[in-house]
């Protein structure tokens, strides 16, 4: 266990400042701390990008990108580089793992950065405006030649061109999502788009709204990168449901969305020709025993189809569901407890061994670690998660993507 560098705090000012100097020159600024230098003859295996809240408004004390080398045989990380922007919430690839970008909470930009193949590290390209406040989340459509960004406090989602040389290009459209807001007067009090995902075969494109209860659907065309709502645009969730991420079944037509502010998932059928939702089952995130506040967060389906997890940040678990094979319909298995506070982010390693939960403190739940990435083992056959005994320290994790090297 290698203890990240970004412990050190830095300041909303300096850390803003030092995102627009490497997004205006480039590689030659990069900021970047070596842990430990790879031996030599090293086993290639897997690099991890780690996004951090880093503003106090964020409750964030992280540096910025952090990336890590993982040991394949011991599950080790190693800590490569910090790359210091403001608030890099979400990160995504592209499908040939060359670029890396990322969203930058409370911010109106998206940033590229190149992925040097060698060893992992990024060097920083551009910044674009993303036509909307906070954006959290973003997908690239399967021809590579677009970016699509949901701007939750805008309500609106954008659409940015990747030039061949991995940057983002100025902004292309921009649609906003309309509807009445749901009755939370804090959490819902407009259109707040909280995640972006292609459906399997990449023709929709679906957008939880958080605030006004629904979850969108669009097309993309690959020629003119402009949206269209599917007619209907969208299905309605209960009243004060929050949708909030969504995952869709990659064998069959399901889709399965976590609720924020219902601590709840929905169990939706998928029409893949039309890109209709149609809710089938709401269940609970957590025990029937639980009765503390909580919110949920993330929400992913095992490769296999088997199995759905999705995080609770108060009860501070990973719930796990077995899927039935042909309802689609989902039961409780488990609740795995991260021992740390508000698992906002988690995701499966390529090879769907490990599961990571990024816990950042935003002050949902009394226990006293944080700071960490959580790994757990997974039981193909059951499901079920075990704690590696491994803890990776780092500032404010909130979001986790994975590349080969």
């Amino acid at each position: 266990m290698i203890a990240a560098s970004a412990d050190r705090r830095l300041d909303r000012r300096r850390v803003i400042k030092a995102g627009a100097i490497l997004a205006a020159a480039g590689p030659a600024l990069i900021r970047g701390a070596r842990a430990e230098a790879p031996q030599a003859g090293r086993a290639k295996g897997l690099i991890a990008y780690v996004g951090a809240f880093t503003t106090p408004e964020r409750r964030g004390h992280g540096g910025g990108v952090n990336v890590y080398r993982v040991d394949a045989a011991t599950g080790a990380w190693t800590h490569e580089q910090l790359l210091e922007v403001a608030n890099p919430s979400f990160l995504t690839l592209d499908r040939a793992q060359r670029f890396l970008y990322s969203a930058h909470a409370d911010i109106e930009e998206v940033s590229s950065y190149a992925i040097d193949p060698q060893n992992g590290r990024i060097a920083a390209l551009n910044r674009r405006s993303c036509g909307g406040k906070n954006p959290v989340s973003l997908a690239i459509d399967p021809t590579g030649r677009w970016i699509v960004v949901a701007n939750y406090a805008s309500g609106s989602v954008g659409v940015l061109p990747i030039e061949q040389d991995g940057s983002v290009g100025p902004l292309n459209d921009l649609v906003s999502l309309p509807g009445k807001p749901g009755p939370d007067c804090k959490e819902q009090a407009g259109s707040h788009p909280h995640d972006i995902v292609f459906d399997p075969s990449g023709r929709f494109i679906a957008v939880p709204d958080k605030g006004l209860d629904r979850v969108f659907v669009f097309r993309l065309d690959p020629a003119s990168g402009k949206l269209a709502p599917k007619d209907p645009a969208f299905v309605a969730s209960r009243a004060g449901d929050g949708p909030r991420h969504i995952a869709f079944h990659p064998q069959k037509e399901f889709a399965y969305v976590v609720n924020e502010l219902s601590s709840s998932v929905t169990t939706y059928r998928f029409d893949a020709k039309r890109g209709g939702l149609q809710p089938i089952q709401i269940l609970p995130s957590v025990p029937a025993s639980f009765t503390g506040d909580n919110t949920g967060a993330e929400i992913r389906v095992a490769p296999s189809g088997r199995f759905v997890y999705a995080s609770n940040r108060g009860h501070d678990s990973i719930a796990v569901f077995a899927v039935d094979p042909r309802a689609g319909t989902l039961a409780p298995v488990d609740w795995a407890l991260t021992r740390a506070k508000s698992p906002r982010f988690f995701r499966l390693d390529p090879a769907a061994e490990i599961l990571y939960a990024a816990n950042a403190d935003e002050g949902y739940s009394p226990q006293p670690d944080t700071d960490v990435i959580t790994p757990f083992r997974i039981d193909r056959a059951k499901g079920t998660l075990t704690p590696t005994g491994r803890v990776i320290k780092t500032s404010s994790p909130c979001t986790i993507v994975f590349a080969g090297v």
